[in-house]
C-alpha cells in the first residue's frame, strides 16, 4: 500500500527541487515525491523522502551509533550545546522561519530550534536511514530527507533563514546559496579539550586536529562573517550506561573493538564537555 505523505513533510515540500532535473517542483503521487519531468523519489515508511540519486543511504550513522546518541542525548548530557544552538539561531531570524539542518543525526537539535520558535518549520537532511527514521519523529514540524552533504542540495535558492551544522561535514558554497541574505549559519564543532578524558582512555579515539579551526574559517571565509558566538564547557558527570554511550555514539567507535565497547571498558566517570558554537551572517 502506498505510503501517504507525513504532515512534517509536506510542511517542507515547497522548499525542495528535483535531485535529477533541477526542477522546483515536487508533488506526492501514490508514495513517491515526482517531479514534471517525471522522476520520481520514494516516501519512506519511516517518514523521510529518499531523495539521494546515484548512490544508496548507507554511509553515516549505523543503528548501533543512532541508538546510543538516542540515549544519551535523552539524558541531557548535550543539552547545553542544544541551548546555545536554539538561541543562536533564534536571534536574527523571524518566528516563522526555516531552519534547514545539513547533518541532521537524529533532529536533536533542530527539535530544539524549532522549540525555540514556535511558528518556525524544519528540513533535516542527512546520509544515514537509521538517523533518518529518528530524525522523522523529532519533531512534528521537521520534515526529513537522505542526502549527502558533499553534493548540491535539492533545495531552491534562498530558502532557508537557518542552517545548522553541528558535528557535521560542510559545505560552505551550498549553504551559502541556500540561505536567505539575512540568514544565519549555526556552526557546532569541538575544541581540543572535548571529550579529552575518554581520549585519555581509549587513545584510540578520534582526536580533534588543532589546525581544524583554521581550516574551518579558511572554508567559510569566501561565504560568510562571523555574527556571534560563545564557548560552551563544562564538566559531565557520567553513570557506566552513559560513558558507554558516549563512545559509541561518536565517529570513534568505528577505530574500536568490541571490548572497547562493552560492559568491561575501563571507563571516566567525568567528562569535559566543549565547543564553539559560532553564528556566521552572509556576505
Amino acid at each position: 500500500m502506498p505510503v501517504s505523505l507525513p504532515p512534517a513533510l509536506e510542511l517542507v515540500l515547497d522548499l525542495l527541487c528535483c535531485p535529477t532535473c533541477r526542477t522546483r517542483r515536487l508533488r506526492p503521487e501514490r508514495g513517491v515525491l515526482r517531479c514534471p519531468a517525471g522522476h520520481a523519489f520514494d516516501i519512506a515508511r519511516h517518514g523521510y523522502a529518499g531523495l539521494l540519486t546515484g548512490a544508496r543511504a548507507t554511509s553515516g550513522d549505523d543503528a548501533a551509533m543512532v541508538r546510543a546518541r538516542e540515549r544519551f542525548l535523552s539524558a541531557g548530557g548535550y543539552a547545553r550545546i542544544r541551548d546555545a544552538v536554539a538561541r543562536l539561531a533564534a536571534a536574527a531570524v523571524p518566528e516563522r522561519a526555516t531552519v534547514l539542518d545539513v547533518g541532521c543525526g537524529t533532529g536533536y537539535y533542530l527539535a530544539g530550534v524549532l522549540d525555540r520558535l514556535p511558528g518556525a518549520r524544519g528540513l533535516g537532511l542527512d546520509t544515514s536511514v537509521r538517523a533518518l527514521r529518528a530524525a522523522a519523529r523529532a519533531h512534528d514540524r521537521a520534515g526529513t530527507a537522505a542526502w549527502d552533504v558533499f553534493r548540491p542540495f535539492p533545495l531552491a535558492t534562498g530558502v532557508a533563514d537557518v542552517v545548522l551544522d553541528v558535528f557535521a561535514p560542510r559545505n560552505p558554497a551550498e549553504f551559502h546559496r541556500v540561505l536567505h541574505p539575512a540568514g544565519r549559519l549555526v556552526v557546532v564543532r569541538p575544541t581540543v579539550r572535548h571529550l579529552a578524558e575518554l581520549r585519555e582512555r581509549r587513545p584510540a579515539t578520534v582526536r580533534v586536529d588543532p589546525a581544524k579551526e583554521q581550516r574551518l574559517h579558511r572554508a567559510l571565509d569566501p561565504f560568510f562573517a562571523v555574527a556571534a558566538g560563545e564557548q560552551v564547557e563544562y564538566g559531565a558527570a557520567l553513570a557506566r550506561e552513559e560513558a558507554l554511550d558516549l563512545l559509541a555514539m561518536t565517529p570513534s567507535a568505528r577505530h574500536l573493538s568490541g571490548a572497547d565497547l562493552s560492559g568491561d571498558a575501563c571507563l571516566p566517570d567525568r567528562v569535559t564537555v566543549s565547543v564553539l558554537a559560532t553564528a556566521y551572517r552572509p556576505r
